[in-house]
């Protein structure tokens, strides 16, 4: 699979999220991460934005899931190369167990490439499972992937 220009992938993602979605508050950096998952796969480009909507999570699931189809995902094999994957890592403090939505993101306290993003713009954020913040989260971070900002 050809990922083209990634970072159109990702200016692209931005503008139909506030197109569709809400008004970005705060963007992260952009960092250019190794594979997670399936390590032969090329480099990825991640960042967190924040929004703040009225929408609920389950709207904003589905939103996302429009926008990832538009921009060309396609979910042939786990972890594999994609286009664009956007994840709700976070809703305020809500803590959501449906099937097809999980929030707090199940994963992001053991990822770098979430927390390095996080921590630049949310730092103090509480995780609502693990009750600490984002730096706590990260300085706990067993994760060795290389994260650059790019």
């Amino acid at each position: 699979m050809v990922l083209a220009n990634r970072h159109l992938f990702l200016a692209q993602a931005i503008q139909h999220i506030e197109n569709d979605i809400a008004p970005v508050v705060k963007t992260s950096s952009v960092f250019e991460t190794q594979s997670w998952g399936k390590t032969d796969a090329p480099d990825y480009l991640n960042q967190v934005i924040m929004l703040q909507t009225d929408l609920s999570a389950q709207v904003i699931l589905q939103k996302i899931l429009g926008i990832e189809n538009i921009l060309g995902r396609r979910r042939d094999e786990k972890w594999g190369s994609r286009t664009i994957d956007i994840d709700i890592l976070f809703y305020d403090d809500v803590i959501i167990n449906e099937p097809g939505l999980h929030v707090p993101h199940p994963e992001l306290h053991n990822r770098r490439f979430t927390l390095d993003p996080l921590v630049e713009i949310a730092p103090g954020l509480v995780h609502p499972v693990f009750d600490k913040n984002i730096l706590q989260l990260k300085s706990e971070l067993k994760d060795n992937l290389i994260v650059k900002k790019l």
